[in-house]
């Protein structure tokens, strides 16, 4: 049975003790590696198959010495400054794109031993003499000083989109969102539900902007309008997709008033990049960044957003 990744915690503020350590937040896709009698599988946080989209990684996690393995990271493309950039990765396969690596930052299981009741200080430490020095495609997670509000700054400066603050101690809990490990966003970015799209405008094809809400209990509350961001192969995959999922009544609670909107069905995840939060509750100046394939409609939701 495939591992489901263990998920930080939001949180507001840095935490800060001796005990806690500070990585690089990676704006890509989470997925976990298995070698298994020399048999390559990775698969994201929701189990999907993603082996067969990465074959350079899975090449390169067959050659990771001998033995069986479990890898946690975060496949990754970086720009010329070496930051990830989640619309960097949606444009994989594309002539010109940015290289996919694999950002490791844990080792659960090493030649049939789980190493998940062991603190992360040692499976950091089991980690790099499995990886090495090697940095590409894959590298070992990238660690800054041991003081947050120092390392907070670091990654304000070179534009990450966050921190991870991970407590020594802790042990690997498969599926649970713990507070052992806490991110701290510097980039304001998360992830929507696509509940509809208005009507192109000008020399736009296909569709204007996205509307996009968040769960609010069992409710779908709209947020707002994400009409910048989109490349043209975006604006051609979105409008095949949204296609497919036409239905006549709004799924917002309550419904936005506009004229020229088409509903959809909300199965979709958009990642949106945005400046802030309203005063009534709407996202200022949002632009789009991709589809998250890894991400289930039912984890965004209004009490968890990032403010």
């Amino acid at each position: 049975m495939p591992i489901r990744p263990m998920l930080a915690t939001l949180s507001p503020t840095i935490v800060e003790g001796p005990e806690w350590v500070f990585e690089e937040k990676y704006d890509g896709i989470r997925a976990v590696a298995e070698r298994d009698r020399g048999s390559v599988k990775i698969w994201s946080r929701m189990l999907q198959d993603l082996t067969a989209g990465f074959p350079h990684v899975v090449e390169a996690v067959k050659a990771l010495g001998n033995g069986d393995l479990v890898l946690d990271g975060e496949l990754v493309a970086l720009d010329q400054e070496g930051v990830s950039r989640f619309q960097l990765l949606q444009r994989r396969g594309l002539a010109g794109a940015s290289p996919t690596r694999y950002a490791v930052f844990d080792l659960l299981t090493q030649d049939g031993r789980s190493l998940m009741t062991r603190p992360l200080s040692e499976r950091r430490a089991a980690l790099e003499r499995v990886i090495g020095q090697r940095s590409d495609p894959l590298f070992v997670s990238r660690r800054l000083v041991r003081d947050g509000k120092a390392a907070y700054r670091e990654a304000k400066r070179l534009s990450w989109e966050g921190i991870i603050a991970k407590d020594e101690r802790s042990l690997y809990h498969p599926g649970i969102r713990s507070r052992d490990w806490r991110k701290v966003k510097v980039r304001k970015e998360s992830e929507f539900v696509i509940g509809g799209y208005t009507a192109p405008k000008g020399g736009r094809q296909h569709l204007g902007a996205l509307l996009v809400g968040l769960y609010d209990g069992p409710r779908l509350r709209y947020v707002g309008k994400v009409g910048t961001g989109f490349t043209q192969e975006t604006l051609v995959t979105l409008s095949t997709k949204l296609e497919r999922r036409r239905m006549d009544a709004s799924p917002f609670d309550p419904a936005p008033r506009m004229r020229d909107a088409t509903w959809v069905r909300p199965k979709l995840v958009g990642q949106i990049v945005y400046a802030e939060w309203t005063a009534d509750g709407m996202l200022r100046q949002p632009a789009f960044l991709g589809l998250r394939t890894d991400k289930d409609p039912s984890e965004c939701t209004w009490s968890s957003r990032e403010r």
